[in-house]
């Protein structure tokens, strides 16, 4: 006797194979799995004739696709979460770095593991700079930052992977000299005093020292380090280098350095919003010191990057959370309806429509929002 199941019409799916046996009276098998029902008729017809199904098959086949579908969001992967366990790995690699056996290989890991972030999603990627900066103290946090958005910018001008790999791995230790000085430099509310500003300009030297020291040999990697404060004006540290003596790669490494320096929230340092630091950044003196390397910065974040708190048209506050098809018109998921009250939840809008055409952008403070970044991108920005 089979343990028996009646049949319903939730059982079925027009169109797909039936997962299961159905029975008759006498426990007579009338359809076999696999067949097809076609239309909406055929499946009432056999609901109305009292039809059964084998419930034991049909619970240890529900309980299969269930623990399926449990593997699958099991697995699914997070960039936020290799992110931060990057961030993490790096902490104890560069805290220990002298101790290290082939610290050279381990710092390369965690930059694979940050392009692999970025391969999951490059819009978390982004956004994770301006929301995530409570995962870890500054001083490892900006490396990390600083190191994705070198990756994104490298990417877009289509460097070779063992350029991109030299110019993160610079990214990620270029503040080693003045790591344990620099949480408590950017907590500092009141001006730097000289022997701090002496060790700031002596650290891309000294760091190059250290990891030499660390057994670190990739030369690119280390003229990079050396190279990530030099201005083109010849005005920066340590050499005061002319603009033609900078690889352009260098550059990108301090674009990106100084672009993720002006975003953070710092206390001595008034934290600029994204087009500001844009403009800050790339446009020093009202020209840009390297037009094409400019283009490239303006085109791949843009004044709306993902993570960005803005106002559209109608008055509603949300986050911007994927680039658009234009740098001015990235998709939104708005938060605050346009009269002032929190909306039920996130709902995602299209800035190129005139009612939610960015109006302004706003500080975390002024926009007062509390969401996870899994809300806004799902399981790509878990924790």
């Amino acid at each position: 006797m089979i343990d028996q199941r009646r049949l319903s019409v939730s059982d079925i799916v027009i169109g797909e194979p039936l997962p299961w046996d159905v029975y008759g009276a006498g426990d007579k098998l009338l359809l076999r799995r696999g067949h097809v029902i076609q239309n909406t008729r055929q499946a009432e017809e056999l609901v109305q004739r009292g039809l059964f199904i084998d419930a034991g098959q049909a619970e240890r086949l529900a309980q299969a696709k269930k623990e399926a579908q449990q593997s699958i969001k099991r697995e699914a992967p997070s960039a936020l979460r290799f992110i931060n366990l990057a961030g993490k790995r790096l902490e104890r690699l560069l805290y220990n770095l002298s101790n290290e056996a082939d610290a050279q290989a381990k710092i390369l890991e965690v930059a694979k593991a940050l392009v692999y972030a970025s391969d999951i999603n490059a819009d978390v990627v982004l956004g994770s700079i301006f929301l995530n900066q409570a995962a870890a103290g500054y001083a490892v946090r900006h490396g990390i930052d600083t190191a994705l958005i070198a990756l994104i910018i490298a990417r877009a001008m289509k460097k070779s992977a063992e350029e991109i790999q030299a110019i993160m791995a610079a990214a990620l230790t270029m503040n080693i000299a003045m790591l344990r000085q620099q949480d408590q430099l950017e907590s500092k509310q009141e001006s730097l005093t000289e022997r701090e500003l002496e060790l700031i300009r002596t650290h891309p030297a000294q760091g190059v020292e250290l990891l030499k020291q660390a057994g670190i040999t990739h030369p690119d990697w280390l003229n990079y380090v050396l190279l990530h404060h030099e201005n083109a004006d010849g005005n920066g540290y340590p050499r005061g280098k002319e603009v033609m003596e900078i690889p352009q790669n260098a550059k990108i490494l301090t674009l990106a350095d100084h672009y993720c320096a002006s975003v953070s929230i710092r206390k001595y340092r008034k934290t600029l919003l994204p087009s500001a630091a844009l403009r800050d950044v790339l446009l020093a003196g009202g020209k840009a010191s390297d037009p094409m390397l400019a283009a490239y910065f303006i085109k791949e974040l843009g004044a709306y990057p993902p993570g960005t708190f803005v106002r559209l048209q109608n008055g509603e506050i949300g986050v911007v959370t994927r680039r658009g098809k234009t740098a001015p018109t990235p998709v939104v998921h708005s938060f605050i309806g346009p009269r002032g009250a929190p909306l039920s939840f996130p709902i995602q809008r299209d800035t190129t429509k005139e009612l939610y055409v960015i109006r302004d952008t706003l500080s975390g403070e002024q926009a007062a929002l509390r969401f996870s970044m899994q809300q806004l991108w799902g399981d790509e920005a878990a924790l």
